[in-house]
């Protein structure tokens, strides 16, 4: 029995899309700029190397699943909160005490993309986090069962 989670991570395709992480060195890329707690707590207290995630992208004309990849490193603090020519610098946080974090990810295919309307379609998936109103996590928890629906039955794995 394996103890691995399954995730839905979302990324702005315009920053780093599925394409970018499997061309980035050994398909890794460090998914930086999470400015939610929440999710900064996921990465923090419960996600481990080994765990598979949905990349999603997000904010961009087709929103959906485009691929599959894993979570590849422990956190670490993330360096865009300390830099201020990012978007992402967060001037309250000092590096002696980080208030943000980042993993790896690494990205193991490119998909067909899976958007909102097949996802909803899919009854057993309603109860997905992705598909409650008003949620806007860029990380989220995913179900084994969902994660087993989505890789085998809409994918076809």
């Amino acid at each position: 029995m394996s103890s691995a989670q399954y995730w839905l991570m979302k990324s702005e395709p315009n920053e780093c899309s599925i394409d970018d992480a499997l061309q980035a060195p050994h398909a890794t890329v460090p998914w930086t700029g999470v400015r939610n707690y929440q999710a900064r707590n996921f990465m923090r207290d419960a996600m481990q190397a080994g765990d598979g995630v949905l990349f999603y992208h997000s904010s961009c004309p087709e929103p959906g699943i485009a691929g599959i990849a894993e979570v590849a490193s422990g956190t670490r603090p993330d360096p865009t909160q300390f830099d201020p020519a990012s978007p992402y610098f967060d001037p309250k946080s000092q590096s002696d005490q980080p208030r943000w974090l980042l993993l790896d990810v690494k990205a193991l295919r490119k998909t067909r993309l899976i958007g909102l309307p097949e996802l909803r379609a899919s009854p057993e998936l309603a109860d997905m986090l992705l598909l409650k109103r008003g949620n806007r996590l860029s990380i989220t928890p995913v179900s084994e069962v969902h994660w087993g629906l989505i890789t085998q039955r809409l994918l076809g794995d």
